[in-house]
C-alpha cells in the first residue's frame, strides 16, 4: 500500500548530515517538510522551504502537536559516544519520547536510522541501545521502516575523512589488531534515497543499508591511502594502544577520535552483515571524485556538537 503523492514529512535533524540528504530528497519530489532539531539556529540551507521546531523531549505534549499532521517521520536522531554534554541513554529515552509522540499524533509511517547488528544483550551501548529503540518501535504499533547502516560516506562524513587525514599527516597508520574485521560503507544520498522510498510504502521492514563493497579495516586504509595519493606502511597495534594514540590525537584536535566501544564494536565485526547491497554507490569511486579534498582538514564530532550554529563543513 503506498502512501498519498503529497503528504507532511518530517525530518530529525535536516540541517545535520543524513538528514539534510533526506529532506533535499523529499524537496525535489515535491514534499512538503518541517524540521525537528536541538539547532534552530544552525545554518539553514534550505531557506524557507523547512520550518524548524525544537525537539521538546520534556515536553511530550508539545512535540505531540508539533507532530499533528505529519504523514512520515524520518529518524536520525542519535548520538555517536558518551560526553559530559549528551550520553547514548538520554538518545535512547529522547527517541522513546519522540515514537510515543508520533503515535499520539497519529503519524501513518516511521522510517528510522538503525544500525548493522543491534542487540539487547550487547556489551557496547550503542548497539544495545538501537536494539532496544527497535523493539519499542516494533512494539508501538506504528507502520515502520528500519534502516541499519553500518558506515556513511559522504562530503560531510567523519570517518572516511578522518583515516585520510591521518593518512596525509602521519608517516604510517596503525590499525586494531590484525585489521581483518570487515566493513560496508554506504554512500549517505543512497541511505537518504532508501529512506524516502521506504516512507511511501506501509508494510514493516527491516532493510541493511548497506554499500555495494566490503572492505577489511586494513584494506579500506590502504585503498583510501592509495587514492589520495598517500600510502602509508600499515602497522598492527594492540587496541589499547591505538585507543591510547587516539587519545592523544584527540587532545591536539579538540575532539573524541575513537573510543573504545568504538573499537570493539570494528574488531567484533558488527560493521558487517551477510547481505545483498541496498546501495549502489562505490565508495571507491567517490573518493576518486574527491581525492583532492578528502583528508585536508579535520571533521570534528565535538565542534559539530557545540556549534550550534555553523552548517556542517564539507570534505
Amino acid at each position: 500500500m503506498n502512501a498519498p503523492s503529497t503528504t507532511l514529512h518530517a525530518v530529525t535533524g535536516a540541517y545535520g548530515y543524513s538528514g539534510k540528504y533526506i529532506a533535499q530528497r523529499l524537496l525535489d519530489a515535491g514534499q512538503t517538510v518541517i524540521t525537528l532539531t536541538n539547532s534552530l539556529l544552525r545554518h539553514n540551507p534550505f531557506g524557507e522551504r523547512i520550518k524548524a521546531f525544537p525537539f521538546h523531549f520534556d515536553e511530550p505534549d508539545r512535540l505531540t502537536e508539533q507532530l499533528r499532521g505529519v504523514s512520515v517521520l524520518y529518524n536520525t536522531y542519535w548520538v555517536r559516544f558518551n560526553h559530559r554534554l549528551f550520553k547514548h541513554a538520554d538518545a535512547v529515552r529522547n527517541t522513546l519520547v519522540l515514537f510515543e509522540s508520533a503515535r499520539k499524533a497519529g503519524v501513518e509511517r516511521i522510517v528510522h536510522v538503525s544500525i548493522t547488528n543491534p542487540a539487547e544483550d550487547s556489551p557496547l551501548e550503542y548497539f544495545r541501545g538501537k536494539a532496544v529503540l527497535e523493539r519499542a518501535l516494533v512494539a508501538s504499533g506504528v507502520s515502520h521502516a528500519i534502516l541499519r547502516p553500518a558506515v556513511l560516506f559522504g562530503k560531510e562524513d567523519i570517518l572516511i575523512n578522518n583515516i585520510a587525514w591521518v593518512l596525509r599527516r602521519l608517516p604510517v597508520f596503525g590499525v586494531f589488531g590484525d585489521g581483518q574485521y570487515r566493513l560496508q560503507p554506504i554512500y549517505v544520498d543512497d541511505l537518504a534515497s532508501m529512506a524516502v522510498e521506504q516512507g511511501k510504502n506501509r508494510e514493516n521492514i527491516v532493510i541493511n543499508a548497506i554499500g555495494p563493497e566490503a572492505f577489511t579495516y586494513r584494506e579500506l586504509v590502504a585503498k583510501i591511502g592509495e587514492l589520495i595519493g598517500r600510502q602509508r606502511p600499515i602497522i598492527s597495534v594492540a587496541p589499547w594502544f591505538g585507543f591510547a594514540v587516539g587519545r592523544i590525537l584527540g587532545a591536539l584536535v579538540g575532539d573524541v577520535v575513537v573510543t573504545q566501544e568504538e573499537i570493539e564494536g570494528l574488531m567484533a565485526g558488527l560493521l558487517y552483515v551477510d547481505a545483498p547491497p541496498a546501495g549502489h554507490t562505490a565508495l571507491t569511486d567517490w573518493i576518486r571524485s574527491h581525492a583532492d579534498t578528502l583528508g585536508r582538514s579535520y571533521t570534528s564530532e565535538l565542534a559539530r556538537r557545540k556549534d550550534q550554529v555553523t552548517a556542517y563543513r564539507s570534505n
